[in-house]
């Protein structure tokens, strides 16, 4: 399987970005908008901050089961994965990488909390600068540990997925903070 092949496992990803867009630009569920950490604190620093919610994790894990489900009605897609992603079928694939998707974002926003980052900002330093790149790509390492039951990539399938879904993550942060929908690009 090609370092490309190995990619596709994570278009699906995609759903979570188009899940996510409606809720917080039209504060859907908002019931469901309270913090993840509950408002509880580390080291005198909140553990994720205010924009890690509930509502968050399940609007983006259902985008990605949701995509995962249509995207496997289609026979060029669903033939390019893994057989073994293949035989676990679409609900095992798409909830394991949702799941992993959005726990994978909850390490880096405890790491920016405990460096005084504050939500959705970067610091102008090459570290500061790091963490932003690394909060692109964070879906590919949360959706490979995930996946580990059903599928294992080899590190340079991980490294080509990095790189690639963290181009597309900032693109469509791009598109989403023209649209308003961010308060920033990175």
């Amino acid at each position: 399987m090609s370092d490309l092949q190995a990619a596709l496992v994570f278009l699906p990803l995609v759903g979570s970005f188009l899940a996510h867009a409606p809720v917080l630009r039209f504060d859907l569920v908002p019931f469901l908008k309270g913090p993840v950490d509950g408002g509880a604190s580390f080291g005198g620093r909140r553990v994720f901050g205010d924009n890690k919610t509930w509502r968050g994790l399940l609007a983006m894990s259902l985008g990605v089961l949701a995509a995962t489900l249509l995207l496997s009605l289609w026979p060029w897609y669903w033939r390019k994965l893994p057989p073994e992603i293949r035989s676990a079928g679409p609900l095992v694939f798409g909830t394991l990488l949702g799941i992993g998707a959005v726990l994978a974002e909850l390490p880096g926003s405890f790491l920016k909390r405990r460096l005084g980052i504050a939500p959705g900002a970067q610091r102008p330093t090459i570290a500061g600068r790091l963490i932003s790149v690394w909060d692109q790509g964070d879906f590919v390492l949360g959706g490979w540990l995930a996946l580990i039951p059903v599928w294992t990539m080899t590190w340079r399938q991980a490294a080509a997925s990095f790189a690639i879904v963290s181009a597309v993550h900032l693109a469509i942060s791009g598109v989403g903070y023209a649209l308003g929908i961010r308060k920033t690009v990175l």
